[in-house]
């Protein structure tokens, strides 16, 4: 029969274990943040687009498998891969590979070789891509345990492909998978045509999108919130850094306010 002293020990041992585990992975992710492996610029970011914060609220962890949505140049996916190189797998859906937008077509080349570049390091990336004119096949259905995508709302909202984008989001996810959104934050009410020019989404909107493909909000978070950030400036989000569209005009001041308000929120597959 087991003492009580036994059974303290016991359970302080689980917690422990547990505790352990979970510091574990957050150490790993944190180290992954500011790896060598990096570029320096895209540390250099960190302080803008808080990372570690971002995907400790979602929940990450090394043995997922993981969706990036339109990865772009690769920013996150410098930090993803690697993380889940050992124990997890991670997919890339980038533009479309057929594209005639050109900016797609430059993107999804640099970002191939980038990996090209690196074969240990991205060996667990497998590239897909999602269209806006269609549902996509952006890893096989019910696989992932995550997917993750940083401010691209607006972009298939431009398109008429951002419903099309949750669905094919809701398909890939096993019941119970995570859906981690960071978006560029406009003022409530604001107008769905205000939204496609200003590059700005509203919370509401998102959690729509999200909602009627199947989804449940589960939480927010303001960790990518930036109070200086009024939302309404002459050239939309680009009149911020990191992209600058005046150039030269009111630099200061737009470089004072810093990258865009943005929303982070975290839906959930429901389990059937």
């Amino acid at each position: 029969m087991k003492t009580k002293k036994s059974s303290f020990v016991l359970i302080f041992s689980l917690f422990s274990f547990i505790s352990s585990a979970v510091t574990a992975d957050n150490t790993d992710l944190a180290a992954v943040t500011t790896s060598d492996k990096r570029s320096p610029e895209n540390i250099h970011r960190n302080v803008a687009r808080h990372p570690l914060e971002t995907l400790t609220f979602f929940g990450i962890k090394p043995s997922m498998t993981v969706v990036e949505i339109w990865p772009g140049n690769g920013w996150y996916t410098e930090i993803l891969a690697p993380y889940l190189k050992e124990e997890g797998r991670l997919y890339a859906a980038h533009f479309p590979k057929e594209s005639k937008v050109k900016f797609f077509s430059i993107y999804r080349e640099k970002f191939k070789q980038k990996l090209a570049a690196q074969p240990v390091l991205y060996q667990n990336v497998k590239l897909t891509e999602l269209s806006s004119k269609a549902i996509s096949v952006v890893s096989p259905e019910n696989s992932a345990d995550m997917v993750l995508t940083f401010r691209n709302v607006h972009n298939w909202m431009s398109a008429g492909g951002d419903k099309l984008a949750f669905l094919s989001f809701y398909k890939a996810l096993k019941p119970g998978g995570i859906l981690g959104v960071v978006e560029h934050r406009a003022k409530p009410g604001t107008s769905i045509e205000a939204m496609k020019a200003s590059g700005y989404v509203t919370e509401e909107y998102v959690i729509q999108l999200a909602e009627s493909a199947g989804f449940k909000l589960l939480a927010r978070s303001e960790v990518n919130a930036n109070p200086k950030d009024s939302a309404d400036h002459p050239k939309g989000v680009w009149t911020l850094p990191p992209t600058l569209r005046l150039k030269e005009e009111n630099r200061d001041k737009y470089l004072a306010i810093g990258e865009s308000d943005r929303m982070t929120l975290k839906f959930i597959k429901p389990s059937k």
